[in-house]
């Protein structure tokens, strides 16, 4: 049995939880979450905690952790939501909210908008170089966050693009041959 499948999830204050079937809908003060598991795992919601049960079966160990940390992901978006920071480095990138889609000012010739899928908002810094997403759902967070960090990766030389914020960017030295290689 999986050690993090066996804690019971302890329900705050002013979260439902209903299940239909193998399905689990999670309703709290910032949204609402479904996502339907694997119907060999016995989900039990009480009033104040959910456990999660799972019979002695090769693979469903895994499975068994699995459903237990993706339900309590759920009950906290939904309590007090995720957030993923992300930071603009290089000479005139920047970043604004327009309505709802977040405007990027990265090196090209253009600027490139991104429309945020529905329960994702961004939130710029006044710097207009730090931003954060911010949803109910850990998943789309995180993959929201991906691809905007893949429309101007760092670079290694000088570390200009997009990246996370406390992301540590790997740097390359430049031309070996910069400084006096001409001179003779």
């Amino acid at each position: 049995m999986s050690r993090v499948g066996r804690k019971p999830i302890i329900l705050p204050a002013g979260v439902k939880v209903t299940q239909n079937g193998n399905a689990l809908t999670v309703k709290g003060p910032k949204g609402e979450l479904t996502q339907s598991f694997d119907p060999q795992i016995k989900v039990t919601v009480d009033k104040a905690q959910i456990n999660v049960e799972t019979p002695e079966a090769p693979g469903l160990d895994a499975k068994h952790g699995l459903t237990r940390a993706l339900i309590n992901n759920m009950v906290v978006g939904v309590t007090e939501g995720f957030k993923r920071s992300l930071e603009i480095e290089g000479v005139g990138y920047r970043a604004e909210v327009q309505g709802k889609n977040l405007v990027m000012a990265l090196g090209f010739s253009h600027s490139v908008t991104y429309e945020p899928p529905a329960g994702i908002t961004f939130v710029v810094d006044k710097s207009q170089r730090l931003f954060s997403i911010e949803g109910v759902d850990r998943q789309l967070v995180g993959e929201v966050a991906s691809k905007i960090r893949s429309i101007r990766p760092p670079e290694p030389y000088k570390g200009k693009g997009i990246h996370y914020q406390g992301e540590r960017v790997r740097r390359k030295a430049g031309k070996a041959g910069k400084v006096g290689a001409g001179a003779k």
